[in-house]
């Protein structure tokens, strides 16, 4: 995983999906690798139970919906050509960059859209976004207090960049930066 810049975590159709599992995605996650989940020995099931089975995988991985879910049968080699295009989609994501401009835009609508409630006769402030990395992408926002950035603020921020810009397969950091900093 430390090596990698995408991973592929491959589960069994047969046992379903097990702790271990959640384990590796979740040190996958907090790597910032991209991902991209792959449902192997589907030749034992039904395609119709397909459906039911991404809500299965995103229940169980709530903390990533962005994730790309692929059912294979490398015994039946069924679908397996499917992989190589969603790793090339998914490492364009990870390397993409967004113009600070275009960025600004999303930001500032969103934050029309959505103002943040204000703390103790404060309210949080954004001055201006800029993309500061890649692997995985990066965005730091320049706000008047980075105290005043709830998490579901954050989460709402992410998701309207996510809305915009093409990231599946791959996690974004957010950092809040001062003013003065």
């Amino acid at each position: 995983i430390d090596r990698s810049d995408i991973c592929l975590l491959v589960i069994n159709a047969e046992e379903g999906i097990i702790e271990h599992d959640k384990h590796i995605a979740g040190y996958v996650l907090e790597k910032g690798k991209g991902l991209i989940i792959v449902v192997n020995k589907w030749d034992t099931k039904k395609d119709e139970d397909m459906k039911e089975y991404i809500k299965k995988v995103r229940n169980e991985f709530q903390f990533l919906s962005y994730v790309p879910i692929i059912f294979t049968s490398a015994l039946m080699k069924k679908r397996i050509h499917l992989i190589m295009p969603e790793v090339i989609k998914v490492s364009k994501n990870i390397n993409r960059t967004i113009p600070t401009n275009i960025l600004n835009d999303v930001i500032n609508d969103a934050y029309m859209l959505n103002i943040p409630p204000s703390y103790k006769g404060k309210r949080l402030k954004i001055y201006f976004t800029n993309q500061s990395g890649i692997k995985p992408p990066k965005f730091t926002f320049h706000v008047n207090n980075k105290g005043l950035v709830h998490f579901s603020y954050h989460r709402y921020l992410e998701n309207k960049i996510r809305e915009n810009f093409e990231f599946e397969g791959t996690p974004i950091v957010l950092e809040f930066k001062n003013r003065s900093e």
